[in-house]
């Protein structure tokens, strides 16, 4: 292979590829924290929006000459996914990822590499009537408009068999508001600054996570003790908005990060993406009330990035202990 072609992107694939299945093993035993009462995942319907993308030198002739030979039809990848999810026995979507990206690299040996991410399409149970109270039914279901969990996995083809080259973790679309406890002040003030200084104001923010582990065999689920769920995530972020006084969106998802790899020290790193959607004030202070009157943000929006590593971690446990030991 020239040094070219190694470096070259070429791929092709299939995207909106919507699988579900019923009744797959559930997910048991996980790590309990103090941040949630999430221990369990009933997988009573696996769903999920994919793209797969197919790699290999072997595709450029029919990029360059439009020979189609070694092609794999994007409708016969769909069916693959469809027919072999029927064929998974493990019960979560990293480990299902790596068994559809094993099962194209089995069949086709012309293939480098598969790339396959999945958005999960989340349900949620119903309430039904029991006895003078409810409970959740075991054969309804609600399609959640909420957050959702989002996978991706690579698996390359190397002399000694596949391996798993790239894998991440995350859920997006986390929506959170805190009517009162966050502020924003002490920033740069010149010819430019026409935002006002806030000591205490409502924070609405758009969070997207993604983490990593350190070992990609944690995120199979084949140790659930090992297996991070999104579910636990989200009660983290939820519990450290609640608890945290915080003095910007960066304060804020730093010590979110900080938390979920205290909590998980079997994760490499948390990587953030987030968007302020704070709201505008209409009237400021009702008579007889603590309460505002708010309109949606105009455009446009702030956002951050942010990585969080187990070193940050350690670092913050050193300087905690030095300001420990000082008092």
């Amino acid at each position: 292979m020239t040094a070219q072609n190694e470096n070259r992107t070429m791929y092709y694939g299939k995207g909106d590829v919507f699988v579900y299945r019923t009744f797959v093993q559930p997910l048991t035993g996980l790590r309990k924290i103090p941040e949630s009462s999430f221990t369990e995942r009933d997988n009573t319907i696996f769903g999920f929006n994919c793209q797969i993308s197919l790699k290999g030198e072997a595709f450029l002739s029919s990029f360059t000459e439009g020979d189609n030979s070694l092609v794999v039809a994007t409708d016969s990848m769909k069916n693959i996914i469809h027919r072999q999810a029927a064929n998974y026995q493990g019960n979560t979507a990293e480990g299902f990822l790596k068994f559809i990206c094993e099962v194209f690299l089995d069949k086709y040996s012309h293939i480098d590499a598969v790339e396959l991410t999945a958005t999960e399409v989340p349900f949620d149970h119903v309430l039904v009537p029991k006895g003078k109270g409810h409970e959740n039914s075991d054969v309804v279901y609600r399609c959640s408009r909420n957050e959702r969990a989002t996978t991706t996995i690579e698996v390359k083809r190397t002399p000694t068999g596949s391996k798993i080259v790239k894998h991440s973790s995350g859920i997006v679309d986390v929506h959170l508001i805190k009517v009162k406890g966050s502020s924003f002040y002490g920033f740069i003030q010149d010819e430019y600054t026409t935002l006002p200084e806030a000591q205490d104001r409502p924070l609405f923010i758009y969070l997207d996570f993604d983490w990593e582990y350190s070992r990609w065999e944690d995120c199979t689920g084949a140790d659930p003790e090992k297996y991070v769920a999104a579910e636990q995530i989200c009660d983290i972020a939820n519990t450290v908005f609640h608890e945290l006084n915080n003095r910007s969106i960066q304060q804020l998802i730093y010590h979110i990060g900080i938390r979920i790899l205290e909590r998980f020290p079997q994760l490499a790193n948390v990587q953030f993406k987030t968007n302020n959607r704070t709201w505008e004030t209409v009237v400021e202070t009702i008579p007889n009330s603590e309460g505002s009157v708010y309109q949606e943000p105009r455009p446009p929006f702030g956002f951050q990035g942010f990585v969080v590593t187990q070193e940050d971690v350690n670092q913050k446990k050193a300087a905690d202990s030095t300001v420990g030991a000082s008092r």
